[in-house]
């Protein structure tokens, strides 16, 4: 009880710290910049009446709201974009609803992601279907993303192809999560080893684009990888060695599979750009997760897991509450994330789900009876500082003038 007394202790006060930032972002982003107004000491109503000229777009797109968001966008939807915050909520406000949200749905989801994989029925049997896991989840967010994309309107002229490639890649890096867990690999190391996905961007960026990266962002992803590796020698060792020895190659899977995913994405915003369209948050989430649903359907009927899934279901209702209860929460996150995203600079969302990932291990450890020595204490330690860190990092850049 006192563990999860100091754990609600800390997310309430990382909320605050997290409203505090966004309103004083808030307040310095109501001020234009030199860059907007030829002139500095141009009055305030002069300004408004610029504000009260101008026309709001009637959709925005994920990519567009990133980009605005990034400190990029142009002078009529900053203004725009000041005139609705005035008009809205508070700032602090959003944040508390998109933040919370966040926290709830995902700390709920990674539980329940959990208590899936560790389930044992009556005659020793585990769930080990995956892909019809990814099914289910990705079937949650179809049903959300469609109706979302009633209210607000679907965009026509969509790149189909792309959508489909990038949401093939994406669920297949969630089984690959979902696969490490079912073959031993405890949560806490699968969450903190997918915190270092940037380590397969960087090498595919290493190799294929000729990047560069600085000695900090490679101490970052060292931290990450060396952290997760001291954590899973840290645990107690018994008789699930050899299966946790398929969880962490399927773990690495997910990485490289996520570093495939990135590059997919990006190849999805040109294609988008190219044909002309601006897709809206739930354009994204509906398209995305209706292949995500299409690929994990293909694979897991051809491993037959349908049918032994949902056999296992029926034979198992405690079970199947748990996973219903898991696609709603990937639902409504998502949901929350792409609130956020409308409302906040993409600095913000990083914040939250980089800071839910750590407070995801530590409840884990808390509560679901994980025991750690010293030396896995310690590589809690370390994969958080280099979390951090790299968030740290965007925080930093954010920061510099463009």
């Amino acid at each position: 009880r006192l563990h999860i007394f100091l754990l609600i202790t800390i997310m309430r006060v990382l909320l605050i710290l997290l409203a505090i930032f966004s309103s004083v972002s808030a307040a310095k982003s109501n001020y234009p910049s030199s860059s907007t107004l030829k002139s500095p000491q141009r009055s305030f109503a002069s300004f408004d009446k610029k504000v009260s000229t101008k026309k709001a777009p009637t959709a925005l797109g994920l990519d567009t709201l990133i980009h605005q968001r990034g400190g990029s966008s142009t002078e009529a939807t900053t203004t725009v974009a000041m005139s609705k915050e005035a008009a809205g909520l508070p700032p602090a406000v959003k944040l508390l609803i998109g933040a919370g949200g966040i926290y709830g749905a995902f700390l709920y989801y990674g539980s329940l992601q959990e208590d899936v994989f560790r389930y044992t029925a009556e005659d020793g049997t585990q769930f080990k279907q995956a892909w019809f896991l990814q099914v289910l989840e990705a079937l949650a967010n179809v049903l959300v993303g469609f109706v979302g994309m009633q209210l607000t309107g679907a965009t026509k002229g969509i790149p189909k192809k792309a959508f489909a490639i990038s949401g093939a890649s994406q669920v297949s890096a969630k089984a690959c999560t979902s696969l490490a867990l079912a073959n031993g690999l405890s949560f806490p190391v699968a969450t903190l080893a997918k915190s270092g996905k940037m380590a397969p961007v960087m090498l595919g960026q290493l190799i294929l684009g000729g990047a560069t990266y600085t000695m900090r962002e490679y101490l970052q992803v060292a931290a990450i990888i060396g952290g997760t590796a001291v954590v899973s020698m840290g645990k107690k060792k018994g008789s699930t060695s050899s299966s946790s020895a398929l969880g962490v190659a399927y773990i690495v899977l997910s990485l490289v599979l996520d570093g495939v995913t990135a590059g997919f994405q990006k190849q999805l915003k040109e294609e988008t750009k190219k044909a002309g369209v601006k897709p809206k948050p739930y354009d994204f989430m509906f398209h995305t997760n209706f292949y995500m649903c299409i690929t994990a359907i293909i694979i897991s009927g051809a491993l037959g897991e349908i049918g032994s899934g949902l056999a296992y279901c029926t034979a198992n209702p405690e079970i199947f509450s748990k996973i219903v209860k898991f696609a709603v929460c990937s639902a409504v996150g998502q949901s929350f994330i792409f609130y956020t995203i409308a409302n906040f600079d993409p600095l913000i969302l990083s914040t939250v789900t980089t800071t839910r990932k750590i407070f995801s291990v530590l409840l884990s450890i808390f509560l679901k009876g994980h025991s750690l020595s010293p030396t896995g204490w310690s590589g809690i330690a370390l994969a958080c500082s280099g979390i951090l860190s790299e968030m740290a990092l965007k925080m930093g850049g954010k920061a510099k003038p463009h």
